[in-house]
């Protein structure tokens, strides 16, 4: 994630530190329901055609009520990126995870994951599956790798924000935090949080 984080702030530095409580409040109802909807099936070539027009998009978007949709959308449609023996192990860790059944959803993601190795949302369901099993380090392994299959995936770069603010790494979690932005400006109370995490990270005046 070269150019994310500062080299002396980096999120593998990070992971050597405190172990952060982990908190249960990414998960939200609708991205699994999502799972269980069909759609008619799209050529490898249409469903990155259309994760770069919705990408395009998001970065455009004029206002945080479009953004918010688009995010839904991107989100649903990386959730369904796999084959479907994939995507059926994605609903059932998602379920494991919502359930508080942390171990069960590493398990049910990492099949994913030996499945179809290029799924990046598989990763990234995984990391949060290891951060709320309080396996810090395995968590920033999976973002990585997230980000390394899907440079633009902003909700990894969101991610990376709450673990280094768990950590009370600011700096960290400011410069994550600029990635989603770049990718995502409007994203609900964007610049709000933004602006915070400056002012933690470098000071008020700065």
């Amino acid at each position: 994630m070269a150019g994310v984080v500062p080299a002396s702030h980096d999120f593998a530095s990070c992971a050597m530190r405190k172990r952060p409580s982990p908190r249960r409040a990414f998960l939200a109802l609708p991205l699994l329901i999502g799972l269980c909807v069909t759609a008619r099936a799209q050529s490898p070539a249409e469903k990155q055609a259309a994760t770069d027009h919705m990408l395009d998009a998001l970065k455009a978007a004029p206002d945080e009520q479009s953004a918010a949709r688009l995010e839904g959308q991107l989100e649903q449609t990386w959730l369904r990126a796999g084959s479907p023996a994939v995507t059926l192990l994605m609903s059932r860790g998602l379920r494991s995870l919502q359930a508080g059944q942390d171990n069960e959803a590493v398990g049910s993601f990492s099949d994913a994951i030996v499945l179809q190795p290029n799924v990046a949302e598989a990763w990234h369901q995984r990391a949060l599956a290891r951060y709320h099993a309080g396996d810090v380090n395995g968590a920033i392994h999976d973002l990585e790798e997230t980000v390394r299959l899907e440079p633009r995936d902003f909700a990894a770069f969101r991610t990376l924000t709450d673990i280094a603010a768990g950590r009370e790494d600011w700096k960290g979690a400011y410069a994550a935090w600029q990635k989603v932005m770049e990718l995502d400006p409007k994203t609900p109370n964007g610049e709000e949080r933004l602006r915070l995490l400056k002012r933690r990270a470098v000071g008020e005046d700065t």
